[in-house]
Order: structure tokens, then C-alpha cells, then sequence
């Protein structure tokens, strides 16, 4: 609880205010004109209805308050939303969606000034794509002049106009291929736009308009780009006005081809005009927001209206939210629309907003256009409200069921397993390499059954290879180390899954022992092997579960629910572990001769490399090229230079020592390299013994392979034997 003389220090100016409790940590961000004044009535009795205050939780997890004083109400709402982003405090909203979305992201075009060798037909779709036009080079990158349209998952405060959100990878795909066939903006990405020098299939099914190879008009590019705008954003109507108008002037001056590709294109949009329900007449773009609430669950619907018609919804979720409607509702606007999403006409909702004029002022100022804010009362403009609201309350219905559905799934595994109760939080673990090299783990974690992808983890292995065993020891070790952090996604989980039999069993025993981390029981975790069917040695037999101190093992009908949630979340383990295994891998082996340059970063690299095309185009450029190239100097040029020169004059010296040697001596350095390779173990001397036997005739060392095979071959089989010994041991291996 706050003292008197903390709440008399607080200053009257607006600004916002951090409650803090005894560890320091922020529980709840506000905002207010007059920051005392706000301050005393969170601990004045009846000052604040909501029940977190009213019931005194906030009072007793409060011991000091944080004020920061700004110039307006305006500037308090950003350092609000910002801080709330910051610290995600506990009584604040926090904005989390029922899933993640697609958008698509388009940039504008940066139409560059006319030039007198420009194509004289400069008219919209004049020459969008016509071999055989000569334009002058833009001074601005290619790639700005001819943008495209690409689909993502995260909106950036990157100037790019984003549209969306689409429900599924599907929609938002088939949206894309609409827009290609009859828009023809560009597919390719940017490096294969500089670089490519003749038009790609696309072009040639007209699908796109081929600036990669071909001189298209930056203005008639920049004609479609807008066009495709208007077509996402819902302006369809003005969209058909524009495209019959310029269908009418290409027939009249007997463009027939452009005429027919705009035809097609009107068509597509008028398709689209009449699969859409128009819910509002006046033609304007709007959100509307609902909600609904149950206990301390509410359920934040918003939908999305675009030139009168109801083009799509997002949902929102919150659990223990005590704040009321109108508190919730501007949570949820200010953390939206800070996300840098599209920001509509009108925002229509249906509480009274304390602070709507501010929120108002700071989407115009975002948007760059006046946004007006709507508390409809009656109206076509209150029934959309009512449908927000319905919407939210069948989101919230269908959400508590697949959350009944996921607890008696739960539910089921723990019974066949034999906890204590039903597993929340569950981890699985996997190791993934090629032959020893380049070895990895990952973490996936699944929480109330479905995947928390936040909450994944990758490792990379540093104290072994070729040694999974050692591997899962290392990755568990690293992992639970963590529990002891206040770091929520490090929390214990309540089943530990690994992805293997007794021997990775019990590795991930020892691991926990060895830390101390309690196994089973009420507060303990439980670990459990699952093999896959393939690792069995009996063909033909259900996936087993292994689980510790018990000597039988479970076998899983194929078609049964505990499978299915264990088998899916091992498999998405073993996913997410290869993915980041063949990440891993292509960098390695994408690492060029500049990745050891000294003084030479990776910025540096990547601009070399696209100035010049590659690395021998590098390696051959003079000091000259080398120093008036982006982002290098003199002193960065003559590194580079000097690296090459040093590197030939090595290589030109081990060929000139390579000719010079006696084809004797060249076989015994062979010999001794494969008798290294081979080892100790059989004999050591075998290398030059073999290398002696090679003559003038004979260099290519067939007997070296397969001896040396025969050898490896032998101490292959050594290594195998212990590994199953180590993985029979019920204790797994002991490092």
C-alpha cells in the first residue's frame, strides 16, 4: 500500500504513472490529465469501480509509483501504449489474437522524373512490358520503381501499405494469384529483378509485366500498383470506374490487346463486388469494434468494413480482465492501431470513450487524414455494433469449446499416463544432425494442448558431436537451468517428452537429477520417451511410450486421442529441429572466401557481393573498382586486395611445391593421412606402409580405400556396440 507523503509527491501535470510492486515490477500503466488526481482515487474507497481496485488487489500489490510528466494528453497516450508493449503489466490489457494472421504488404512505387529517351507513349498501361522500349536507367533502385506485392505475417512501421488480415495462408495466396493474372505486378524478388536478364515464364503467360528484363514505364507501373491498392483496400466501385475509362480510350484508339487485359481485369473486380455483403451505404471504410464478456473472460471482435461492405473480422481474447468495457475497448485501440495496421475513416464502437477526442486526434496524426470516432446509439451504424458484439459472443462460445475439448484430451493422457493431473504445459525435445556435423535441438512447447509457438526454442550443441546422448544431456541441462529465472517462458513444464527410447529416457533422467529438478508427484515433472515406430525393432508395432522406473512400455493404438497429441507435438519437435538443422547447414555452406577477410564485416560483405555479382568478380576487381564501391574506402579496399594477392601468391607456392615432389613422397603423405584417419588401433603405420606400395602406374589407391574402409568399417562397429550398451544402461550414459 502507497503512504500518504508517496501520493502527495505525485505531480498535477498530465502524464502517466507506473505502479510498481515490492520487486520492483510494473503491475498496472495509466494515463491522466492531472496525475494526483488519478493517482489518489485508485486508493480512495469508491474512487474506482473496477473490481481489481474495488477488491483492493491493486492496492495490496502496489509499494511505489513511477510518474512521468509530459506536454500533453496526446503524448501520454503514446508513452502509455509504449510502456504497456514495454513491461506488459498485469493488470493492463494485453493484446492477444486468437491467431496469427496474414497480410499482404505493397510499397509505393518511387516514379522517377521524365527523361527525353523515355518511351512517348507515357499513358497508363501504354507499355507495360512492349520488348524492344528504351527507357533511361532511374536513378533510384529498380526495386523501388517496380515494387511487389508480397505476403507476410508482421506489420512494420516501414512506410509500406499493408492489407488484411486473411484468415489463412490459402485466402491471402489466392487473393495473390488474382492479383498477378490480372494486374501483373511483379513475383520475383529483388535480387533476381537486378539480375535476371531475360523475362521469366510469368511474363510470358502475361502474368507479369516483366521489368526484370524488359523497359517497362515507370508511370504506367505505378498506374497498377495503384490499382491493386484500391482493389484491397474495398475501393471497387471507383476501381471499375477507372478501369472502364481506360478500356474505353485503348478501344477508341485501337489498343485492343490493352483493352482486353483491362476487360479482364474489370471483370475480376466485379466478381469480387458481387460475392461481398454491403452492410453500410454511405461508402466509407470502417472498424467496428464488440465485445463480449463472461466472468473475468471478455472476447474483443472487430470488423472490418471497406467501402460499405463486410470484408472480414479478427479476434481478441483476454482472461482475468477485471477492467470495464470502455477501459478495454481503448486498450485494444491504442495497441492495434500502434502496430502500424491500415487505420480506417471511422472507428464505431459502442461504449463511451473517456478519452475518444485524444485517440481520435492520434489516428488522424498516424493516418495522415482525419479517423472520427462513433458511439451510435440507433442506426445502421449501432446494428454493426450489435453484430460486432454477436460475433464476439459465438468467438467466446467456440473458443470454450475447443478449450473443453482440449482439457478431456488432456485429461486422457494424463490417465493413461498416470499423472497426478492433466499436463498444461507440455515440452518435447529433439536433436537433429547429418553424420555428427552441425548438431542442434529444439524445444517446441504446447500449452492446453495447442502449439505456443513463442514459446519455441532452438539450441545449438557446443560440447559434442555425434553423440545424441551427450547431445540431450547438454540441450536439458541448458534448458531447466533456466526454471530458475523469473522469466515466465522458462517455466517448468508439467510432461517432458523426448523424442526417443530407454537410452534418451534416461539421459533426460540424469540431466534433471543431476540439477535437482524434482521428477513426478504433484509440483515434480514427468518424463516420458516416445519412439517412433520406424526405431522399433519389431516392424509393424504401434509407437511405445517409455516412462521412467517402470520396465514395461505403453503401446499406442495408431487411432487413439493420447497419440494424437503426443505423436503431434513430437513431430512437430522433429520439424522445427530439422528446419533450424538445415538453416544451419546452408549458411555454412554459403560461407564465401570474404567471410574471412579481417576488417571486412558482414555489411560490407553483402554489399560487395551485390555490386559486384560475386566472389570471383570480387577477387578480380582492381583497388580502384574495389575502393569506389558501396560502402568501402581506400583503407577497406587495399584489405581486400591484399587478402587476394596473399591468397595467390599461397596457392601459386603449394602448386609449385606439389609439381616439385617426387610421386613417392606424394603417396606416403597420402598413406599417412589415411592411416591417420583409420587410427592407432590398427597399427598406425598402415598409411605409409600402403603409400610406399604406389607407383609411377597406379596413384589412384584402390587397395588405400579399401583397407582403410575394411579399418573404419571395424572400429564403426566398436562404436555401435557401446552405444547400445550405454543406451540398455537404465541410467543412460554417465558423462
Amino acid at each position: 500500500m502507497l503512504a500518504g507523503e508517496v501520493l502527495d509527491r505525485v505531480p498535477t501535470e498530465p502524464g502517466v504513472y507506473l505502479f510498481k510492486d515490492a520487486r520492483g515490477a510494473v503491475v498496472y500503466v495509466g494515463k491522466a490529465k492531472n496525475l494526483r488526481t488519478r493517482v489518489r482515487q485508485y486508493f480512495r474507497e469508491g474512487g474506482d469501480e473496477r473490481f481489481f481496485v474495488a477488491a483492493g488487489f491493486l492496492g495490496r500489490a502496489v509499494t511505489d509509483v513511477e510518474t512521468i510528466v509530459v506536454t500533453s494528453s496526446k503524448e501520454a497516450l503514446l508513452l502509455e501504449n509504449h510502456l504497456i508493449k514495454k513491461h506488459q503489466p498485469r493488470f493492463n490489457v494485453k493484446l492477444r489474437d486468437d491467431k496469427q494472421y496474414l497480410v499482404l504488404r505493397l510499397v509505393d512505387p518511387a516514379v522517377p522524373a521524365a527523361t527525353p529517351d523515355a518511351t512517348p507513349d507515357a499513358t497508363p498501361d501504354a507499355s507495360l512490358g512492349t520488348p524492344g522500349t528504351t527507357l533511361e536507367a532511374p536513378p533510384i533502385p529498380k526495386r523501388d520503381v517496380y515494387p511487389r506485392i508480397e505476403v507476410v505475417r508482421n506489420i512494420r512501421d516501414d512506410g509500406a501499405n499493408y492489407f488484411g488480415p486473411y484468415h489463412s495462408a490459402t485466402s491471402a495466396r489466392e487473393t495473390l494469384r488474382i492479383l498477378n493474372r490480372h494486374f501483373q505486378l511483379r513475383t520475383c524478388t529483388d535480387h533476381v529483378l537486378e539480375t535476371r536478364g531475360r523475362p521469366c515464364l510469368q511474363y510470358q503467360i502475361k502474368r507479369c509485366s516483366g521489368p526484370c528484363a524488359i523497359d517497362v514505364a515507370p508511370a504506367a507501373y505505378a498506374e497498377q500498383v495503384e490499382d491493386v491498392k484500391m482493389f484491397l483496400g474495398g475501393k471497387n466501385v471507383e476501381l471499375v470506374q477507372r478501369l472502364r475509362s481506360r478500356m474505353a480510350i485503348r478501344a477508341d484508339t485501337e489498343d485492343f490487346e490493352t483493352a482486353a487485359a483491362l476487360r479482364d481485369s474489370l471483370a475480376a473486380v466485379e466478381r469480387t463486388l458481387a460475392k461481398q455483403h454491403i452492410v453500410q451505404d454511405d461508402f466509407v471504410d470502417q472498424d467496428v469494434w464488440g465485445l463480449y464478456r463472461q466472468a473475468d473472460a471478455v472476447e474483443v471482435v472487430v470488423l472490418f468494413v471497406r467501402a460499405g461492405k463486410l470484408v472480414g473480422r479478427r479476434a481478441f481474447q483476454q482472461k482475468d480482465q477485471e477492467l470495464p468495457d470502455a477501459a478495454v475497448i481503448t486498450e485494444h485501440l491504442q495497441q492495434y492501431y500502434a502496430t502500424g495496421t491500415f487505420i480506417p475513416d471511422e472507428i464505431v464502437v459502442g461504449v463511451d470513450l473517456e478519452d475518444a477526442d485524444v485517440l481520435a486526434d492520434w489516428l488522424g496524426t498516424a493516418r495522415g487524414k482525419k479517423v472520427k470516432i462513433c458511439e451510435p446509439r440507433r442506426g445502421t451504424r449501432a446494428r454493426l455494433v450489435e453484430l460486432a458484439d454477436r460475433n464476439a459472443e459465438a468467438s467466446a462460445t467456440s473458443r470454450r469449446n475447443k478449450d473443453a475439448d482440449a482439457e478431456a484430451l488432456l485429461g486422457k493422457v494424463a490417465t493413461r499416463l498416470g499423472l497426478p493431473r492433466p499436463p498444461k504445459r507440455i515440452e518435447c525435445f529433439d536433436i537433429a544432425h547429418i553424420q555428427g556435423t552441425t548438431t542442434v535441438a529444439a524445444m517446441v512447447t504446447f500449452v492446453d494442448g495447442v502449439p505456443a509457438r513463442g514459446l519455441y526454442r532452438k539450441f545449438k550443441i557446443k560440447s559434442v558431436e555425434n553423440n545424441d546422448f551427450a547431445a540431450m544431456y547438454e540441450v536439458l541441462t541448458r534448458r531447466f537451468r533456466r526454471q530458475e529465472t523469473d522469466d515466465p517462458a522458462w517455466a517448468r513444464p508439467d510432461l517432458l517428452v523426448i523424442d526417443g527410447g530407454k537410452g534418451q529416457l534416461g539421459m533426460a533422467v540424469a540431466a534433471l537429477t543431476d540439477l535437482g529438478v524434482p521428477l513426478g508427484g504433484e509440483t515434480g515433472v514427468e518424463v516420458i520417451g516416445l519412439a517412433k515406430e520406424r526405431e522399433l525393432e519389431a516392424g509393424g508395432t504401434p509407437d511405445r511410450i517409455y516412462r521412467r522406473n517402470i520396465k514395461d512400455s505403453i503401446a499406442l493404438r495408431p487411432n487413439s486421442p493420447e497419440l494424437y497429441v503426443l505423436a503431434r507435438i513430437r513431430d512437430e519437435a522433429h520439424r522445427f529441429a530439422n528446419t533450424f538443422h538445415r538453416d544451419r547447414r546452408s549458411k555454412l555452406m554459403l560461407k564465401s572466401e570474404l567471410d574471412t577477410i579481417p576488417g571486412i564485416g558482414a555489411t560490407r560483405r553483402q554489399r560487395l557481393l551485390k555490386h559486384f555479382g560475386s566472389v570471383r568478380a570480387v577477387r578480380q576487381a582492381t583497388l580502384e573498382e574495389l575502393a569506389k564501391a558501396p560502402g568501402m574506402n581506400k583503407k577497406a579496399a587495399e584489405q581486400v586486395s591484399r587478402y587476394f594477392v596473399e591468397r595467390e601468391q599461397l596457392e601459386a607456392q603449394a602448386e609449385r611445391d606439389y609439381q616439385a615432389a617426387p610421386i613417392e613422397e606424394i603417396g606416403e603423405e597420402i598413406g599417412a593421412e589415411v592411416g591417420a584417419e583409420v587410427g592407432d588401433e590398427v597399427g598406425g603405420n598402415v598409411g605409409v606402409d600402403l603409400g610406399a606400395e604406389i607407383s609411377d602406374d597406379a596413384l589412384t589407391a584402390p587397395a588405400i580405400e579399401s583397407e582403410a574402409d575394411a579399418n573404419v568399417e571395424g572400429r564403426a562397429g566398436d562404436v555401435d556396440v557401446d552405444a547400445e550398451a550405454g543406451a540398455g544402461d537404465d541410467t543412460g550414459v554417465k558423462l
